[in-house]
């Protein structure tokens, strides 16, 4: 929400009032003082009125977690047990996942309270590289990888995918590296070829790798650099 509009919406605020605190520089946010009435203000925000506190904010919250197989990416489910379950935190009702993994997908998984950040992870236009590690049922070919370039026409979506990066490890093992996040978008270009994917593992987002200490299920708050880094 813009500053101006935060400070109108107070119940013993005008809008007159808010443009005159504003341009006299009362209003601080974060310990700073703001005189620009668009200022976007957030929940996390802490924001002042000549040392009255009009919000406190609260910390926003950036986690890696490494997905197990046999887990919802949800943050409820009547039936299965769900990434929010592995997580000891207080307040989980606040956290959401930016970027899910299917039930018996692994790898990296983001969780956090901030939702303008996730989904600035998540956005279409944005291209951020995920990076998986894929098993399959039958060999991968050579061809796959002209395929996957030039982009498979999903015919429910009515689209191309973008350009994607396939590097063969094995004769049933691949890396593939995409810039967009279809629905079961890795398993619909294997099935292309009637190849099976046995194995799906996200080991990066953008420049994010999955933290290699951790076990399944396991998880840690990302570092400031990285929430940067990510941004």
């Amino acid at each position: 929400m813009r500053l101006d509009r935060f400070l109108a919406n107070l119940p013993h605020l005008s809008r007159q009032d808010a443009r005159l605190h504003l341009a006299a520089g009362r209003v601080r946010v974060d310990g700073a003082s703001v005189r620009d009435g668009q200022h976007e203000v957030r929940v996390f925000n802490r924001v002042e009125l000549d040392g009255e506190l009009l919000q406190a904010g609260k910390p926003a919250r950036y986690f890696m977690l490494h997905k197990p197989a046999g887990c919802v990416s949800a943050t409820r489910d009547a039936e299965h047990r769900t990434v929010l379950d592995l997580l000891d935190e207080p307040d989980k009702d606040d956290l959401h996942i930016g970027g899910r993994l299917d039930f018996n997908s692994t790898g990296l998984l983001l969780i956090t309270n901030d939702g303008q950040w996730s989904r600035r992870m998540t956005l279409p236009g944005r291209k951020l590289a995920k990076v998986y590690y894929v098993e399959t049922e039958q060999p991968i070919e050579a061809h796959y990888a002209q395929v996957f370039a030039e982009g498979l026409y999903f015919r429910y979506e009515d689209l191309t995918t973008l350009p994607a990066h396939l590097e063969i490890l094995a004769p049933r093992a691949a890396r593939l590296t995409l810039h967009e996040g279809r629905y079961h978008q890795v398993k619909r270009m294997f099935g292309h070829f009637q190849n099976k994917v046995t194995r799906l593992h996200r080991e990066r987002m953008g420049s994010l790798s999955l933290d290699p200490q951790l076990a399944p299920g396991q998880y840690r708050a990302l570092s400031a650099a990285e929430i940067a880094d990510l941004e």
